[in-house]
């Protein structure tokens, strides 16, 4: 599929006068940020947040909401980056530090999207579950679904379900809202900061792994580079992202806030092993069919979604760094069959690995746990790329780059505080 015209869209951008033309803009341009969001909040993310709800209550809030400038900052660096150099992620770092770097990039870039993909198909098997469908049955009818999926020869058609299939999150709305949350115990929960437990710490990790992954840096900078857009298009697609991270922290917010407001009151150590146990937490205060569907359609949405990004990420990334083919515009060739057998190998492993059985709420937690000890090397590298990469007219300026980087830098010192405290040092 050919990419956007995007020389025409700048243009009819440029004129905010031509409202039919601005939106022409959004649909052409729009897409990359929405689903690596939208991926974000994957059925680990949605675990995460229920249990912090549940253990902390109010208090993981905060949190929260100073992690929207963390993450739309770092996903910012990442759009520069892609719609400047027209290069994915993993080939400017092997461009830019040589193959062994690379190859370091890719292994954290596997690490975190093998974690993520089982945490995706362990939420397809809890969801079927919790509707009386055994997983031998909705994990491989979802695999091979996402497996046809990208062999349809059409990125933008992969987008578009994709956000689509992403927007199901959004059903933990009306989950909140029936959950009847009391507005002052959220501000009281907003001044509280518990750090001197340690199952508060780990949480909290577990919360920053959950916001700035590896495989969301490698997917959206390799999305932009598939969609064809262009420096000229920066603009729009910094607001695709600013959106797209206002969303995912607010489903997060509206996830710990439903928590917070029914198992925290009543029983803070229940078990939440399961989607079933979400769901039967849930459903004194909103009803049992209530908390099935709507539990049930929001991490059904969070993990589809990300299953899509984070095993395309995957196979973009180690494409990259290997030098090999790779598109979704493209339909299978001898050139570009590497790229899908990795794609492809990466369900079907992951798939097997969860039929083979999955603790969904430790698994989520852990991996997300992971995530956060990554992202010093992770922001590292996306830091001196913007450096290195991008022309002096495309870099962060001023105050908006010393903002970046002092919050980039205290989210690595954070990761790397929490190496010991994970590994049982201390």
């Amino acid at each position: 599929m050919a990419a956007p015209d995007t020389s025409v869209v700048a243009a009819d951008y440029a004129d905010p006068g031509r409202g039919q033309r601005r939106m022409l803009t959004l649909l052409a341009v729009w897409g990359p940020g929405l689903i690596v969001m939208l991926a974000d909040t994957d059925a680990g993310c949605l675990i995460t947040a229920a249990q912090s709800g549940a253990q902390w209550g109010y208090a993981m809030v905060l949190p929260q909401l100073v992690l929207i400038p963390i993450l739309f900052m770092a996903q910012e660096i990442v759009v520069r980056l892609g719609v400047v150099t027209g290069k994915g992620h993993g080939k400017l770092i092997r461009e830019q530090f040589g193959l062994g770097w690379g190859l370091i990039s890719a292994g954290t870039l596997l690490v975190s999207a093998v974690g993520a993909l089982l945490t995706e198909f362990a939420g397809v098997a809890g969801v079927g579950e919790l509707f009386g469908v055994s997983r031998w049955i909705t994990v491989p009818v979802t695999t091979a679904f996402l497996l046809g999926l990208a062999f349809t020869g059409s990125y933008r058609r992969v987008e578009r379900i994709g956000i689509a299939i992403g927007l199901a999150e959004l059903a933990f709305i009306p989950a909140m809202i029936l959950a009847h949350p009391s507005v002052h115990d959220l501000v009281h929960g907003l001044g509280t900061l518990p750090l001197g437990h340690k199952s508060y710490v780990y949480l909290l990790a577990a919360n920053v792994g959950a916001v700035v992954m590896p495989w969301m840096i490698f997917y959206q900078q390799s999305a932009i580079v598939d969609k064809g857009l262009k420096p000229s298009m920066l603009r729009a697609e910094r607001r695709d992202t600013a959106v797209g991270s206002l969303l995912t922290q607010g489903i997060m917010i509206v996830v710990i806030i439903a928590f917070a407001a029914t198992l925290f009151k009543v029983n803070p150590g229940a078990a939440l092993n399961t989607v079933g146990q979400l769901a039967s937490g849930m459903a004194p205060f909103i009803g049992a069919t209530s908390a099935k569907v709507l539990i049930g359609a929001s991490v059904l949405g969070g993990a589809l979604v990300a299953a899509i990004v984070v095993s395309l990420a995957g196979s973009w990334g180690i494409s990259e760094v290997l030098g090999w083919k790779h598109s979704l515009n493209q339909r299978v060739n001898r050139k570009n069959a590497k790229f899908y057998v990795v794609y492809g190998l990466a369900h079907v492993i992951g798939a097997v690995v969860v039929l083979a059985s999955a603790d969904l709420v430790s698994l989520a937690v852990d991996v997300e746990v992971m995530n956060a000890l990554l992202l010093p090397i992770v922001l590292g590298f996306l830091l001196v790329l913007e450096r290195k990469a991008l022309p002096p007219a495309y870099r962060m300026r001023g105050a908006y780059r010393f903002a970046c980087t002092g919050l980039c830098v205290i989210v690595i010192g954070f990761g790397l505080y929490m190496v010991p405290a994970t590994l049982g040092w201390t």
